[in-house]
């Protein structure tokens, strides 16, 4: 299986439990694995027979910018199903980093991975 991916997307969003992340957008950064077959856009040459990653880019931020869950766990859960059901992938790997979120951590956050590697 081949691997297309996106990484260090950062998104600005209402996330967290305290009031005060109900306040304010923090930042996200998400590296995202898609299995994918490459040889039939790699023979044609052409972005039809290809995952668009740009497309995928723009569907996950625009999302991601619009939601407002008190977990990091729904969010990254909901992102794997709108890239399982709405792009023609088997399997997707996603990092969600809330950086920040612990004081004496550099990096907190969650992988998943969902469906057919």
């Amino acid at each position: 299986m081949d691997i297309i991916f996106l990484g260090g997307l950062e998104i600005d969003t209402v996330i967290g439990i305290y009031e005060w992340e109900r306040k304010i957008k923090q930042k996200v950064v998400l590296d995202i694995e898609m299995g994918c077959d490459i040889r039939q856009a790699a023979a044609s040459d052409d972005i039809a027979h290809a995952l668009d990653y740009k497309t995928v880019s723009d569907r996950v931020v625009d999302f991601v910018e619009r939601s407002e869950f008190y977990l990091v766990e729904t969010l990254i859960e909901e992102i794997a199903n709108i890239l399982l059901g709405e792009f023609e992938i088997p399997w997707v790997k996603i990092t969600l980093n809330k950086k920040g979120a612990i004081s004496r951590a550099r990096d907190v956050g969650i992988i998943i991975e969902r469906g057919q590697r």
